[in-house]
C-alpha cells in the first residue's frame, strides 16, 4: 500500500462521514416538517457507503484481504427514503394537515436514533482523522529518517 493511498482511504471516510452528518442534520432539521413540496411529510434519509471502485463479489474481496491488503476507501453509494420505519400518527384535529380522523402524519424521524447515529458518524470522523494524523506522522518521520 503506498503512501498516499493512507492519504486517500482517511480523507474519503472523512468526506463520507461528514456528507452522513449533513444529512442526519437534515432529518433532525424536518422532524416536524408536515408537509413537503410535493404534500407528502419528510421521510428520513438515510445515507449508504460502499468501497471504492468495487466492482467485485465479495468473495474476491475477502481472498484478496487475505493475499494482501490493497485499500481504495470509501463513498457514499446513494441517499434514500427509509421507507421501512412507520410515520408517526399524532391525533390533532386542530393541525391544518389532520386526516377527516384528526390525525396528522408526522415524519419516521426519531431524534433519539438521529442523534445517536450522528455520535457515531462524529466518532467515525475522528477516527479517520486520527489514522490521517498517524499516516502523515509515519510519512513526516520516513522523511526525517532521509535527511538524516
Amino acid at each position: 500500500m503506498g503512501l498516499f493511498t493512507a492519504f486517500d482511504i482517511n480523507a474519503s471516510g472523512m468526506t463520507a462521514e461528514r456528507f452522513r452528518m449533513d444529512i442526519i442534520s437534515e432529518n433532525i432539521a424536518n422532524t416536524n416538517t408536515t408537509r413537503t413540496q410535493d404534500g407528502t411529510p419528510y421521510r428520513r434519509q438515510v445515507v449508504v457507503f460502499e468501497e471504492k471502485n468495487s466492482q467485485t463479489p465479495f468473495r474476491h474481496v475477502l481472498k484478496a484481504a487475505r493475499d494482501r491488503y490493497s485499500g481504495t476507501g470509501v463513498k457514499v453509494s446513494g441517499v434514500y427514503e427509509d421507507q421501512w420505519t412507520e410515520m408517526n400518527m399524532v391525533y390533532d384535529p386542530s393541525h391544518p394537515d389532520a386526516d377527516e380522523n384528526g390525525y396528522v402524519t408526522y415524519p419516521n424521524v426519531n431524534t433519539i436514533t438521529e442523534m445517536t447515529n450522528l455520535i457515531d458518524a462524529s466518532r467515525a470522523y475522528e477516527a479517520n482523522s486520527t489514522a490521517f494524523t498517524a499516516s502523515k506522522s509515519i510519512a513526516t518521520k520516513g522523511l526525517d529518517m532521509l535527511n538524516g
